[in-house]
């Protein structure tokens, strides 16, 4: 069947995929024991992207996913106009379901004559017809606040640590952050490895060149330690090959990178194949295409924690007890 129809008959969950990332779509709709909703997309000539669902959605809790992947704008665009098709077929509720948030990194104003296009992006879903957004690890959390309506801000970190206690001897590992602003992740990733020992890197950033960033040194101890450095997404790879580097000078036994969203812009996998990491784990947020894969390369589903926070918010549950066990 396309949707879930609540006990009581009087609610109805439909499950909307662009085209970014269909193989998580499935994923999670397989998951929730559905079919996809019915869609027809494609291009015009001149780029204008069209988009039709195939059967009614008159009155039900409508999901839209896509992932922001590159070519970033047109996959945004395509679900904003999903958005505004389900508005205008009457669907009573409307949740965005955008795993990777786009333009999330530009969430303030650096230097004078900037946009804060994070916000935009809430402001443009909105003006489109939705009435909640759902992502995975926000750059920042204040974009929470971005948005006139709920959002459910889901975390990737259970998936992630339970799959490193698998990889590492407790007793030595350490975690590090690639730089000071991501020091209380880092704690929480500590907390969640048995209290393990906290560094960070410090580096320095050229805020008018994007994507660039040198690793200074570790502060901290990591020598004859099993290093585990974390972060919310890994673009070029910049930052966190830099990151490995340091800390295998500093002394660490091996090193292993985890990261919610494997943007993975060039010259990335170049980057993490050489930078000494003994192995890479991301999650599927972002399509990774087979070509883009690597032997260090480890690719987790976000599937299952996506289906549970749409079947949360459809109950009208709590999306908060998928993470700390209350209601």
């Amino acid at each position: 069947m396309t949707g879930i129809v609540s006990t009581d008959g009087e609610k109805r969950l439909v499950l909307a995929s662009g085209r970014a990332h269909t193989e998580l779509a499935a994923d999670v709709a397989k998951h929730l024991g559905i079919e996809l909703l019915p869609t027809t997309a494609y291009e015009f000539a001149n780029g204008e992207i069209y988009t039709r669902f195939g059967e009614s959605v008159r009155g039900a809790d409508a999901f839209v996913l896509q992932a922001h992947a590159s070519p970033i704008n047109q996959w945004i665009m395509e679900q904003l106009l999903m958005v505004d098709a389900l508005k205008r077929a009457s669907a009573k509720t409307i949740t965005v379901v955008a795993p990777f948030f786009g333009y999330a990194r530009q969430d303030k104003k650096h230097r004078g004559r900037e946009p804060i296009s994070a916000r935009l992006m809430a402001d443009l879903f909105k003006t489109a017809g939705a009435d909640r957004i759902m992502s995975v690890d926000l750059h920042s959390a204040q974009i929470q606040g971005f948005f006139d309506g709920p959002v459910d801000h889901l975390w990737a970190m259970p998936i992630l640590t339970e799959y490193v206690r698998t990889r590492v001897d407790l007793s030595q590992v350490a975690v590090v952050s690639p730089d000071a602003g991501r020091i209380r992740v880092a704690e929480q990733w500590a907390a969640k490895l048995g209290g393990a020992p906290l560094a960070f890197v410090h580096k320095t950033r050229d805020i008018r060149r994007p994507n660039q960033a040198v690793a200074n040194r570790v502060v901290g101890d990591v020598e004859g330690r099993s290093v585990v450095i974390t972060d919310d997404l890994i673009d070029t790879a910049g930052t966190i090959s830099g990151a490995v580097r340091v800390v295998l000078e500093a002394g660490a036994k091996d090193v292993i990178v985890a990261a919610t969203h494997g943007v993975l812009s060039d010259p990335a996998i170049e980057r993490l194949q050489q930078c000494g990491a003994r192995e890479v784990i991301v999650t599927d947020t972002l399509p990774i295409p087979e070509e883009r894969r690597f032997p260090q390369l480890t690719v987790l589903s976000i599937a299952p924690l996506i289906a549970r926070a749409i079947r949360e918010v459809f109950d009208d549950g709590s999306v908060t007890s998928l993470f700390d066990g209350n209601a």
